[in-house]
């Protein structure tokens, strides 16, 4: 699944392939017979400035930018099947508070009996104990992925879909209008209004990494 990454060395083809066999693909065909819940966890941080498109041009044009100091930060799970979207965002930073409130409205959101499990990176502010003991009373599975496989992650398509939808060939002179664009953008997709789109954009397909 997740589509191709034809880059990866040898070593990281086969650690890729193994957690895929031994960890993965059992959790996803639990989830779509019902069995389970699989999310898909990341955080994004999109800066405030000017997002450019590319074209010719025979005069030169200046665009205008801000700092980049500031910064609207999404710490995300999607759904492996429905593609349901639970967030937590802030203008500060993601850290490990920011991550256990994910999990409670994770948990919160599916209720009480469901067998939940998160697919994340390693940051070291998700795998710090604070977050995985709150996983363990919450009754919340953490499957880490292995090490730099951002490729196996569903959720970095979203954050690039984001960035295309609502953010490319912009510019925003107010934090808050980046702010309340993003907000827009995220919401279409917690509510079904892209649904198609999404469909297409999460397709579960195995990776070329034999």
């Amino acid at each position: 699944m997740f589509g191709a990454c034809k880059s990866l060395d040898r070593g990281k083809k086969k650690e890729q392939r193994e957690f895929l066999e031994k960890d993965l693909e059992s959790r996803l065909e639990e989830a779509k017979k019902g069995k389970r819940k699989v999310f898909f966890v990341d955080a994004a941080h999109f800066v405030m400035g000017s997002f450019l498109g590319y074209f010719w041009c025979i005069k030169r044009i200046f665009v205008p930018s801000s700092s980049g100091r500031k910064r609207y930060n999404v710490s995300g799970a999607l759904n492996a099947i429905t593609h349901e979207l639970v967030t937590v965002c802030n203008d500060t930073c993601i850290n490990a508070l920011s991550i256990c409130e994910l999990l409670q409205k994770i948990r919160n959101s599916v209720g009480v009996s469901e067998i939940i499990t998160l697919v994340l990176d390693n940051a070291a502010y998700q795998r710090c104990a604070l977050v995985t003991e709150l996983a363990k009373n919450l009754k919340i599975e953490l499957l880490f992925l292995p090490s730099y496989s951002p490729n196996l992650n569903l959720i970095e398509r979203l954050w690039r879909w984001v960035r295309k939808d609502c953010l490319n060939g912009k510019y925003f002179e107010h934090f808050d209008d980046l702010r309340y664009t993003i907000k827009q953008s995220l919401s279409m997709v917690s509510h079904g209004k892209k649904k198609e789109e999404m469909e297409s954009l999460f397709t579960l397909l195995r990776p070329e990494i034999s």
